[in-house]
């Protein structure tokens, strides 16, 4: 049993947005961002994330110094019009890194030469129409800018089980001596779909086999992860691997962890580890989709944070400002927290 998970805790929250919706129309982040991933690459940290502009999802680059401040890119995965698959748009999740400890840097890894990026499209316009499938991408460029996007999806719901025929969601893509696993996550069909988080794992990264005991992370009835048990970000501490993810009641999206030395047995922490915020905050609707990274000697916990739309805000997505915002094992201080 593992019962202390004190050590993954992040009380301090930035509170302001690190990232947020432009609201200028035709721009690929309109109507709001999402989807952090946060990684060090050629003495920077960087963060791919995702933006909705009302047709569907784009994926963009930012920078930073010191993972509190940010500049945008530019897309590196932008809507294309030849008819494919992913022509409506591409949310990219996940890139192949070479340490997967929660207390490395973490930096990219090669496989064939290529960096590797997993991401999800749907099908048809608006947010997030239609059945979703997972694809791969790969960067030869050093500067991450100029991503091949395979022509197929490499996991989909057709043949998949009930609990995936609703869509695929977050891909998260580690490597696990010689093999690659993918956690990801899915829904049911229906209005009042449940999503859940499963494995699957491969020799090459194309062809995936399904645990059998999917969906290794299920929500939990009367829970606070009683809909959605989403958006897996895999890190290991020792032997342990730790899956921080966000659950959802119906009401408020929030992060939650559960912890595992076999991939097969998971021990949920009883409450999440960061709750949607006080009312009037910038997380006082949801506090979700967990990106985790240790720097500087602190724990960091990015995540999207939604609120109720105000008049001032650029961006609004269903009468919510949705941004991306920092939550630390640490304190900020006063200059961190101000700046804009």
């Amino acid at each position: 049993m593992f019962e202390d998970f004190r050590p993954y805790l992040t009380p301090y929250r930035l509170g302001r947005p690190v990232l947020a919706g432009s609201g200028v129309p035709g721009r690929f982040d309109a109507r709001g961002v999402d989807v952090p991933f946060v990684f060090y690459h050629n003495g920077r940290f960087m963060m791919m994330y995702t933006g909705f502009d009302g047709t569907g999802y784009q994926t963009a680059l930012a920078q930073s110094d010191n993972l509190t401040d940010w500049r945008t890119l530019g897309v590196i995965l932008p809507r294309k019009s030849d008819g494919s698959w992913d022509a409506v748009g591409a949310s990219g999740t996940w890139m192949l890194k070479a340490d997967d400890s929660i207390g490395a840097l973490p930096t990219l890894q090669k496989y064939n030469g290529r960096y590797w990026m997993i991401y999800h499209s749907y099908p048809s316009a608006g947010y997030e129409e239609g059945p979703a499938e997972i694809g791969l991408a790969w960067c030869e460029d050093e500067d991450l800018m100029l991503w091949t996007r395979l022509e197929q999806p490499v996991l989909s719901w057709r043949g998949g089980a009930d609990w995936e025929r609703g869509g695929l969601y977050k891909g998260c893509l580690v490597r696990d001596g010689g093999f690659f696993r993918l956690f990801y996550n899915a829904k049911t069909e229906g209005e009042n779909w449940i999503e859940q988080t499963g494995m699957c794992v491969s020799e090459d990264m194309i062809h995936w086999t399904r645990c059998a005991q999917n969906p290794i992370l299920p929500v939990t009835p009367g829970g606070w992860d009683s809909r959605f048990a989403s958006d897996p970000c895999m890190l290991r501490d020792g032997k342990r691997w730790l899956m921080f993810y966000y659950g959802y009641d119906g009401r408020h999206a929030q992060d939650g962890l559960t912890v595992s030395e076999d991939l097969t047995r998971w021990e949920k922490a009883a409450q999440p580890l960061l709750t949607y915020g006080a009312p009037g905050s910038l997380d006082s609707i949801h506090a979700h989709k967990p990106a985790i990274l240790t720097a500087n000697g602190r724990l960091y916990h990015f995540y999207c944070a939604c609120r109720e739309h105000r008049p001032d805000d650029a961006a609004e997505l269903w009468n919510e400002f949705r941004t991306i915002t920092v939550a630390s094992s640490e304190p900020f201080d006063a200059d961190e927290k101000e700046r804009l």
